[in-house]
C-alpha cells in the first residue's frame, strides 16, 4: 500500500488560519456588497464539515471494500512515482468533474450535494458545509481503479483536490492572472457556480482545473454579482434539516406521484423535473339556457293559421332568439314564435318555426 500523507489533517490549521484571516478583514475592510459573515450560518457550515468527517468514515467501509475487491481483480498497476501522481491527480479532477455535474443534473445525487449550495453566504466556512451521505460519490472512480490506480492513491488524489477547493470560496479574492483564471478553478469561477440566478445554474463544475469546462460547454464567465444559495432555500440552522432536506422533499414527491413513469422522473431526472400537464381535455360544447316550458312549446310548435303578426311596422328591438327563454311582449306567451331580425314571416322558409332550440334559424 502507497504510503501518501493526509492532505485534509495537515491542511486544517490552514483552514482555521485562513477562516480567521478572512472574518478579520471584513471588519478592517467592510464590503458592502460581499455576503460576509453571520454566526449561525458559519456555525452551521463547521457543524456540517465535522458531521461529514464522522459519517464519511463510516461510508469509506464499503467503499473501500468495493474499491479493493475492484482492484484485486484487475490485472493492472499504477505504481506510485513523482511522474504518476500528477497523471493520477488529472484523472482524479477528470472524474471529479463528471460527478460533479452528475450530482447537479440527477436529483437523488443532488439530494446529497444540495447541502454545500444551501448557505446564502460565499466564505470560506462554506467550503466546510459538506454532505453526510457521500456514499454516492464513489462509482464516479470506478475506472481509475479498473486501469489500476491504488484505492489509497486514489483517497490521496480525492483529498489534495478537495483541499485546493477551499481557498476558492472567498469573494476577498477578485480575479487571478488571465493564464490562470484560463487553466484553473478559481474564485471567480466558483462565485458562478454556487449563484443562483438562471444563466449561472450547473455551470463551473471543475475542481482544480476549469478546462473541464470549457471542452465541456459548462463553463460561464463572472459577469453579474451572484446571488448565492438555492433556488428555492432552506430557513433552517438545524443539522439534521440541512442533511436531510432534499431526500424528504423527495419522499412528499414520491408519496404524490400518480404513475411509477413520474416516481422515476422525480428520482432520476433533473432536481427542477415535474410532470407536464396531460392532454387537454376537449371544450364541451355550450349548452343553450333551459327554456321554460311555455317557449319550448312555442318553438315546437307549428304556426297556428288563425295566429296574427303585425309585421307593418319597423322592428324596434331585438327579437328573442331561440331557446333564449325571452319572449316578446307584443305577442302571448304560449304561441311566441321566434323570428329572425327584422325578417317578416312572410320571408320565413317552411318549417324554420319547428328548429331545435339552440340551433336557430337555417341559413
Amino acid at each position: 500500500m502507497p504510503n501518501l500523507p493526509d492532505v485534509v489533517l495537515w491542511s486544517i490549521p490552514a483552514f482555521v488560519l485562513l477562516t480567521v484571516v478572512e472574518m478579520v478583514s471584513y471588519r478592517l475592510h467592510p464590503d458592502e456588497d460581499a455576503e460576509g459573515y453571520e454566526a449561525k450560518d458559519a456555525a452551521t457550515s463547521v457543524g456540517m464539515g465535522l458531521g461529514s468527517l464522522a459519517f464519511d468514515f463510516v461510508w469509506k467501509i464499503p467503499i473501500l471494500a468495493i474499491y479493493t475487491a475492484l482492484y484485486e481483480l484487475t490485472p493492472l498497476r499504477v505504481p506510485v512515482l513523482w511522474w504518476t501522481v500528477p497523471l493520477m491527480l488529472l484523472g482524479q479532477d477528470f472524474f471529479y468533474y463528471w460527478s460533479h455535474r452528475g450530482h447537479h443534473v440527477i436529483r437523488i445525487l443532488w439530494a446529497c450535494h444540495v447541502v454545500h449550495h444551501s448557505s446564502r453566504k460565499f466564505n470560506l466556512t462554506t467550503a466546510l458545509r459538506q454532505p453526510w451521505t457521500s456514499l454516492t460519490v464513489w462509482p464516479f472512480y470506478v475506472p481509475l481503479i479498473a486501469v489500476g490506480v491504488h484505492p489509497a492513491a486514489l483517497a490521496f488524489c480525492s483529498s489534495a483536490n478537495l483541499v485546493y477547493q477551499f481557498w476558492i470560496h472567498t469573494e476577498r479574492i477578485d480575479k487571478m492572472p488571465r493564464w490562470f483564471e484560463f487553466v484553473f478553478n478559481t474564485p471567480s469561477h466558483h462565485r458562478v457556480h454556487h449563484a443562483s440566478q438562471g444563466g449561472y445554474l450547473d455551470r463551473n463544475f471543475g475542481g482544480i482545473l476549469i478546462v473541464w469546462d470549457r471542452l465541456f460547454g459548462s463553463f460561464v464567465a463572472e459577469t453579474e454579482r451572484p446571488r448565492y444559495g438555492l433556488t428555492k432555500n432552506i430557513t433552517t440552522y438545524n443539522l439534521l434539516k440541512v442533511a436531510t432536506h432534499e431526500y424528504v422533499a423527495i419522499a412528499k414527491d414520491l408519496r404524490a406521484a400518480r404513475s411509477w413513469r413520474e416516481r422515476a422522473g422525480r428520482v432520476f431526472r433533473g432536481p427542477g423535473w415535474g410532470p407536464g400537464p396531460g392532454p387537454a381535455a376537449p371544450a364541451p360544447a355550450p349548452s343553450p339556457s333551459p327554456a321554460p316550458a311555455s317557449s319550448q312549446a312555442a318553438v315546437t310548435t307549428s304556426v297556428p293559421e288563425s295566429t296574427s303578426i303585425s309585421t307593418s311596422g319597423p322592428v324596434t328591438e331585438r327579437p328573442p332568439v331561440a331557446g333564449s327563454g325571452l319572449v316578446s311582449e307584443s305577442a302571448p306567451a304560449p304561441e311566441a314564435l321566434p323570428l329572425a331580425e327584422a325578417a317578416p314571416v312572410a320571408d320565413v322558409a317552411p318549417g324554420a318555426g319547428t328548429a331545435p332550440a339552440g340551433q336557430g334559424t337555417p341559413a
